[in-house]
Formats: C-alpha cells, sequence, structure tokens
C-alpha cells in the first residue's frame, strides 16, 4: 500500500488527462477536416473518379475500308473468318483461371495448351510476346483461322467451353487479283502502340487499344480514312469486375474506300515483266566480273504523264502482305528483315537510290542549254576525255566527230557532256572557285527536283543526292577525321583516296564534275523522280507530284472526296528545248542507242521516246536504267546488278506497252485487247449497301516466244547499248 497521500497526485493526473484530451481532440480536428476535404472539397472529383474504375468498355471493332484499283477491283478488303476468343472475366472466375477450358480448346484447336494460355495472358513490361495488349474485358482473338468443324464443337458443347466464342469475324485480306502483289504499295497493318495511343489522344482520331494501324503503304498514308471509328460498349462492373449493367454503346463506323490510280491489269503486266527480265538477267555474262549477273533488286514506275498518277508501281523482291495479318511470327520477320532477304520491305520505287547513269543526260542538256551552249551546235565526240593526267573513256571507246547535243543523247555519247562540263567546271575557277559560282550543271538538278522528295502519296520516300559544292563541304567535314586517321600517300587505292579526301575532300574537282555530267560519281536518284522528269518533258514541263490516291468514298458511297493532282513546278527550259529534245528521244529508238529493241514499232501511230542508262557502281556490277515516253505514259525500269539499259530491261519495258496498247510484236494494234488505250477518268461506284461492281481480271500469262535476232531488228548495227 503507497504511503504518497492521494491528495499528492492529483494534479498530475489531471495534468494527464487534459493532455490526453487536447491529443483526442486534435486527432478529431484532424480527421473531421480530412473528411471534409474528400467529401466536400473533392468530393465531386473523387466520385467521378470511382464511377470510372466500375466502367469498362468493350470495342467492336470497324470494318476497315477496301483500297480498289482505278476500276473498283479490291487490292485489299476484308474477309469474314471464324475467330475463336476468350473472355478472360469469365475465366478468372473460375477456381482454375480457365486453364482446364484453354486446355480442352487447345486440342479442339490442334494447338498446344500452353500457346493458347500465352494468348490470352497479359501485356506488361516483363512479358514477352505473344500476349493480349488490349483490355482484359475485350474477347480476346485466340485464333482467326478455325475452320466450320471447330467452331460448331465450341458451339454445341458450350458447357464445356465457358467464356469462349466463335463467331465470324472481318480479317484484313490482300487480295492479289490477277496473280498481282503490289506489297510496297499497298503496306500492311499491326497493333497500335501505347505511344501512339498517348500521341492521339487529343486529335481528331484517337487511338483505340484494339486498333490496327497502316505501317506502311497506302495502308499508313490513308489509315485515319481506312480505320473508320470503333464502336464502344460501356458495361457497369462491380469492385470484382463482375458486370452488373450497361451504361452507354456506340456503333461502329466502317471506314471509308480508297479508290487508287493502280490498274490491276498493268500491274500484273509490271511485276510479270520485271520479275522475267530479271531472271533473263541473271543468265547473262559480265565479263568484267567473270561471273553471270546477279540482278538482285529492281523497280518499275508506269506513270499517267497528265496528272502525274501511277498506273503500276513494282518493286523486287517483294513478300506477301497477307503474312502481316493477324500478327506477323518472328521466324517471318527475320526473314523480311535479314541481311539474306534484301530487305523485300524496301519500296525501291521510292526508297532504292542509285547512280542514274545515261538517263541522266536530260538534265545534262538542259543545263548546257541554259549555261549558253545551242542544243543543235556542234560538240566533239572522241572516243575518250583527258581531266588531269586521268582518261575518262567513251562508251565502248567509240567515237562520233562533230554532233549536236540531240545526237549526243540518241548515241549516248559520254565525252560531249564531259567536254562541257569540263568547260563549265574551269569558268567558275576549277579547285580554286570564284565567290559567285554559275555551277549550271548542279543549278539545274535542283530545278529538276532531284535531291529532294517528288511528294508522292507514299510514306518514307527519299531525298536522292546531287552532289553540289555544299553537299560536298558537309561531306567532307563529317568525314575529314576518318579519311585522316585511314590516309597513306603510299597505301593501296582505299587509302590513297582516304589520303586525298583528307586534304581536299571539300573541294570540286574536274573529275568530279566530268563524272557527274554522266549521272555518275556521287549522283543519286529513284526511280519516282526520274519518272517525274521524263514525264513532264512528255506533257510540255509540268512537274506532277506523283499520286496514287485518286478519291476516299464513304462506306455508302454517298461521299466522294476527290484526290486532284498537284505539282511542284516547271522544267527549267523554254518550249524550243523541250521540242528538240522530245524529238532525240524519239531518235533514241529509231536510231540511236534503244533502235536495236524497238524494231517494228509503230512510231508513226504511237510515237516512241526513251532513254538507256547503264550506271556503274563501286564494288558492284552495273545498274540498268530504261526510261521511255509515249503521249500518254511514262515507264520506268531499273535493275540492280542487271547489266545495261536496253540489254536488260529495254524488253521488258516495251512488252508493257504493247500489253497496254494492244500492240503485237510487228506493231498491229488490237484495241480489244488494249489494257489501257487512253487515261482512266471514271471513278467506280460503290453502292449503299458497300457492294462495289467490279470486274475480274485474269492473270497475265504470255505466250512463250523466240526474241527477234539482233540482225532482224537492225538495218545495221546499233549506235550503243547503254
Amino acid at each position: 500500500m503507497s504511503n504518497i497521500p492521494e491528495t499528492g497526485r492529483t494534479p498530475r493526473v489531471q495534468i494527464r488527462l487534459v493532455i490526453i484530451q487536447v491529443l483526442v481532440f486534435s486527432l478529431l480536428l484532424t480527421l473531421g477536416g480530412r473528411l471534409w476535404y474528400l467529401q466536400i472539397r473533392n468530393g465531386q472529383e473523387y466520385t467521378d473518379e470511382a464511377k470510372n474504375n466500375h466502367v469498362q468498355q468493350v470495342v467492336q471493332p470497324a470494318v476497315r475500308g477496301s483500297i480498289l484499283d482505278s476500276r473498283g477491283i479490291p487490292l485489299a478488303d476484308n474477309e469474314t473468318r471464324l475467330v475463336v476468343s476468350a473472355s478472360r472475366t469469365e475465366l478468372m472466375k473460375m477456381k482454375d483461371d480457365g486453364k482446364g477450358v484453354l486446355t480442352r480448346l487447345a486440342g479442339v484447336l490442334g494447338m498446344k495448351p500452353k500457346d493458347v494460355m500465352d494468348k490470352v495472358r497479359l501485356c506488361d513490361a516483363k512479358t514477352p510476346q505473344p500476349c493480349w495488349n488490349g483490355s482484359p474485358y475485350q474477347p480476346i482473338p485466340v485464333t482467326d483461322e478455325a475452320n466450320t468443324q471447330q467452331a460448331l464443337q465450341i458451339r454445341e458443347r458450350a458447357e464445356d467451353f465457358p467464356g469462349i466464342t466463335a463467331e465470324p469475324t472481318a480479317v484484313r485480306r490482300y487480295t492479289g487479283p490477277g496473280k498481282t502483289n503490289t506489297a510496297q504499295v499497298l503496306g500492311y497493318l499491326s497493333p497500335v502502340t501505347d505511344e501512339e495511343i498517348t500521341k492521339a489522344k487529343d486529335t481528331d482520331s484517337p487511338f483505340l487499344r484494339s486498333d490496327q494501324v497502316g505501317r506502311s503503304g497506302l495502308e499508313r498514308t490513308y489509315d485515319k480514312e481506312l480505320r473508320g471509328k470503333a464502336g464502344v460498349t460501356r458495361y457497369e462492373v462491380d469492385n470484382l469486375g463482375r458486370v452488373i449493367g450497361e451504361a452507354a454503346r456506340d456503333k461502329a463506323q466502317p471506314g471509308a474506300n480508297l479508290v487508287t490510280s493502280i490498274d490491276a491489269r498493268v500491274q500484273a503486266v509490271a511485276e510479270y515483266e520485271l520479275h522475267n527480265a530479271m531472271k533473263a538477267a541473271r543468265l547473262e555474262f559480265d565479263k568484267n566480273t567473270d561471273k553471270n549477273y546477279k540482278a538482285d533488286a529492281g523497280a518499275v514506275v508506269v506513270m499517267e504523264n497528265k496528272t502525274g498518277r501511277i498506273v503500276s508501281m513494282a518493286s523486287q523482291p517483294t513478300y506477301d502482305p497477307n503474312s502481316w495479318v493477324g500478327g506477323i511470327s518472328g521466324k517471318d520477320y527475320a526473314k523480311l528483315t535479314g541481311k539474306a532477304s534484301n530487305y523485300p520491305l524496301l519500296n525501291r520505287a521510292i526508297q532504292g537510290q542509285a547512280a542514274p547513269g545515261s538517263i541522266f543526260k536530260v538534265v545534262s542538256s538542259t543545263a548546257a542549254v541554259n549555261a549558253g551552249y545551242p542544243f543543235d551546235g556542234g560538240y566533239p565526240c572522241p572516243s575518250s576525255y583527258s581531266v588531269g593526267g586521268q582518261v575518262f573513256k567513251n562508251f565502248e571507246s567509240k567515237g562520233y566527230g562533230s554532233i549536236s547535243l540531240g545526237r549526243a543523247l540518241e548515241v549516248s555519247c559520254d565525252t560531249v557532256f564531259y567536254g562541257l562540263a569540263h568547260r563549265e567546271w574551269q569558268k567558275d575557277g576549277g579547285t580554286k572557285p570564284k565567290k559567285r559560282t554559275n555551277d549550271w550543271f548542279y543549278k539545274t538538278a535542283h530545278q529538276f527536283g532531284l535531291g529532294k522528295e517528288t511528294g508522292i502519296d507514299l510514306p518514307n520516300e527519299v531525298k536522292g543526292r546531287v552532289p553540289d559544292r555544299r553537299w560536298k563541304q558537309n561531306f567532307w567535314e563529317a568525314n575529314k577525321d576518318g579519311w585522316c586517321k585511314q590516309g597513306k600517300k603510299n597505301g593501296d587505292y582505299v587509302e590513297k583516296i582516304a589520303y586525298e579526301n583528307c586534304l581536299e575532300g571539300n573541294r570540286m574537282r574536274a573529275g568530279d564534275s566530268v563524272n557527274y555530267s554522266i549521272g555518275q560519281g556521287d549522283t543519286l536518284v529513284t526511280p519516282i523522280q526520274m519518272a517525274t522528269i521524263y514525264s513532264a518533258i512528255a506533257n510540255g514541263g509540268t512537274l506532277h507530284n506523283p499520286t496514287i490516291g485518286k478519291a476516299v468514298i464513304s462506306a455508302d458511297g454517298k461521299t466522294v472526296q476527290e484526290i486532284k493532282p498537284t505539282s511542284h513546278g516547271k522544267l527549267p527550259m523554254n518550249a524550243r528545248t523541250r521540242d528538240q529534245m522530245d524529238e532525240a528521244l524519239a531518235g533514241v529508238t529509231t536510231r540511236g542507242s534503244a533502235a536495236w529493241r524497238f524494231g517494228g514499232w509503230p512510231q508513226d501511230k504511237i510515237p516512241m521516246h526513251a532513254k538507256t542508262g547503264t550506271a556503274e557502281v563501286y564494288g558492284k556490277q552495273t545498274t540498268s536504267w530504261f526510261v521511255s515516253y509515249t503521249k500518254d505514259y511514262t515507264i520506268i525500269m531499273t535493275i540492280a546488278q542487271g547489266g545495261t539499259g536496253s540489254g536488260a530491261s529495254g524488253p521488258a519495258v516495251r512488252k508493257i506497252y504493247e500489253a497496254m496498247y494492244g500492240l503485237d510484236e510487228k506493231g498491229g494494234q488490237d484495241l480489244k485487247k488494249a489494257l489501257l488505250p487512253e487515261p482512266q477518268k471514271a471513278l467506280p461506284k460503290i453502292g449503299a449497301d458497300g457492294s462495289i461492281d467490279a470486274p475480274k481480271i485474269e492473270p497475265y500469262e504470255p505466250e512463250k516466244q523466240e526474241p527477234p535476232a539482233e540482225e532482224q531488228q537492225l538495218a545495221g548495227p546499233p549506235a550503243r547499248r547503254d
């Protein structure tokens, strides 16, 4: 028993009680303030968030619009497939998280259970593909290749497959009419990424996580129009994810149809002839390398002169765009992107850069005229031309005496252009240039539209290169350190070149200008650039922006948005020079370097103009170029490591023209067989129900014929086979 008086501890107890009361009161005050803040001050905000947390959305993908050729033939559309999907919400309600159901499903579909389970697992930073990157409340596709028997098994045994559906669904299809491919023009689709969803969130065309997005070609350029708008159904769910009601529903809006200027019949011919030309080139022997030509890549473009519309565009090697449908496998992707593939995803018509060789001479001829040299003047064409101790030979070392620029184009005389370019280089000051140089040959190339995009409505077009003084200076600054480390005055050829470039790689030397004048050296162009130039010569001088899209038509056919042709300038030549050049290019096919390929052509009915080109590439075999035009169309073909222009590409280009104009080898014409006797103008009609009345085409399979002997095609030996 304590001896402390009771009166002695009362004040301390009271103090403690007061302190406790203060603490309790403070806690109650803090709690009350926090409750006021949550329920009154920010009550509405948290209420809205709570509602959102209990509303989940299910997406019904919109049917993607079709891509049609100029006559309404589908190049890309949708086909109905039986798609088997799994509801993750239903599977997660099961004791085993649906593993038993998925295992039974794998047995029906002929798949491995692990593959099915991987398909329905959710993606995160640590989960590799395959996995589901969409909403967990969205039906997750397991396969889009189910057959009718498999679908019936799933439906008839519904009790064994809870949460599993087998429904017909629209899936993208690349139709390949007439055995066409058109892969690089059409492009392909793949799922939208998180980054794209974030970027497009505040735009007028936001993405949903279930969207498929165009990754290349027309699918990418016109993705917004083709994609349409997905339907969204919003469900109210409890905190366990169980659906308790439907909140709202937005119907899906199908995408619009894209009508193109591509003619599937001409596309079939162009692809066939390019492929055959490359096969034929591989049978030819290259005496410079003691091997057959590799002919490992190529491209062809058919363009309408008056509008710049693309009638056909093909690139080799190619691929099947259907391999991307439903997601491409890792094995297939490696085949398309590995070094051994030679990169078939590249559209070499707009992304393949190469030295143009002699087809560049229309630029050099124009530059010479603009510099004051008459087109019909006399210029020496010796067998070789010397510059600073270096000898530049004419093709096959043949000379023609004094000839005009027109005749130089016809026979593709290199030394005429060597001499003119060298003279202008000297006028500009040589290696010690004036403050204001004329640079006619480089300036004119830029005026022709080289060194920049043509503006075609396809993604990732490359610019090519005009190696003028500015480029040379920039290139030297970027590489001089490496050249100086590698270069040796008395080393091998490569080391000596590096040593010279280290010291004066920014100087425009005589050899640079001379080589440039015939489309060699550091000059790079694309087939679409040169097609645009020759098409402009044909149409009187307008440089059109090449276009493939002709119109965007709504799914019900009621709304039509035409895509009108546009241009980016005029050729830097007057009408007289154009007419003189036009006449010279006609002479190429009658008495010049392509005459041996155009024997029997009906020049009086369908005047043909052409230019051949054989470009040398360091460490590789020569690049074959052949560009030509009639009053209606321009066709260009190029084959990498394919040999000469007229030898490898010329015959194939002629066959494309013959099919388009309905000609036989003797020049007779049957308009009933002509694919395009005149440019197409009308748009195909699309019904209110989305139906398209399009003609069918047969595969292009010409009869096998022996090519005419050279002696039968020519009155005499060819002037030059460039």
